[in-house]
């Protein structure tokens, strides 16, 4: 079986293909096929309040390109969710119903709450070992979504209007800082025992990639701020040229990890998973129990 799933981000916008099969040890998900376009709504969106034309027009031809794709792919269903920038512009609306006549592809706006739904959607508790606590750090261009875990269970939940394009454009306010800072506080001091960390966005698997570590190997948060420290001291020209950056990921980087250790050390958390799981993989687990509803 094979679903898609579409995530429209503050920074780029994803197609995911993946394959689904149900085996005798359970299900299993496999990426068939992601495309990632860099349009970044949120440079528009955080600052003029409004998508621009350009970028409008960016969007439908993207979605009539997924479309094309999804038609060739041909997936049992797909999804599609447009996150903080969209859902910041006063004509985000507007822009989605301007995709939807034009390619077909129908777009949610959803808040930061069902956002952070989905992304708990992956059943990430699945992969925890039940006697540890967890805090969740899903960081992207707009929003930041952390989820507590304690026993495979869901302890606290929040989103918070602390991104990366958002951080580069001055749009944060110091009291959404405080926010997270307190939110932190309140919830992990319930916990007394270590906190780990498991981080997804796709600037926190490069970062991964940065610290030399393999696949289900966590970075600990000396070793990310040793990163931050050299990622300061370069250009952005130089990330791109030295440490072989995107140039759409060697800005948004260093206020990536800007976000990830400052959780870190407020929940005291020393060391951070990264599966490399995201939005539209918590999309596709959902399209997936939707489609076994269906037929039962």
């Amino acid at each position: 079986m094979k679903f898609a799933a579409i995530d429209i981000g503050s920074n780029a916008v994803r197609l995911l293909f993946c394959n689904v099969h149900e085996t005798e040890k359970g299900v299993k998900y496999k990426k068939n096929s992601l495309i990632r376009v860099p349009i970044r709504l949120g440079e528009d969106s955080f600052t003029e309040k409004r998508i621009s034309e350009k970028n409008a027009q960016r969007m439908v031809d993207t979605m009539k390109a997924f479309r094309l794709l999804m038609n060739v792919h041909q997936p049992i269903s797909y999804r599609a969710c447009a996150t903080s920038a969209m859902r910041d512009a006063v004509n985000g609306k507007e822009v989605a119903q301007r995709i939807l006549q034009e390619s077909g592809i129908n777009i949610e706006i959803v808040n930061g709450k069902k956002e952070a739904e989905i992304i708990y959607s992956n059943h990430i508790e699945e992969l925890l070992d039940q006697d540890k606590a967890y805090l969740y750090i899903d960081v992207g261009g707009g929003s930041t979504e952390l989820t507590l875990f304690r026993d495979k269970k869901v302890v606290a939940s929040q989103s918070f209007n602390i991104g990366t394009i958002r951080i580069l454009k001055e749009q944060v306010e110091k009291s959404e800082w405080q926010f997270l800072l307190d939110w932190i506080d309140t919830n992990t001091t319930k916990i007394n025992e270590p906190i780990f960390g498991i981080g997804s966005g796709g600037n926190i698997n490069k970062l991964h990639g940065l610290a030399g570590k393999k696949d289900g190997k966590p970075v600990s948060l000396e070793r990310l701020i040793e990163i931050q420290g050299v990622l300061k001291k370069y250009t952005y020209q130089q990330r791109i040229e030295l440490l072989g950056l995107n140039p759409d990921r060697a800005d948004v980087i260093v206020p990536a990890a800007e976000i990830f250790i400052t959780v870190m050390k407020q929940a005291k958390t020393k060391k951070i998973f990264v599966p490399e799981i995201g939005l539209a993989d918590g999309l596709i687990h959902l399209l997936y129990e939707e489609y076994k509803s269906s037929k039962i």
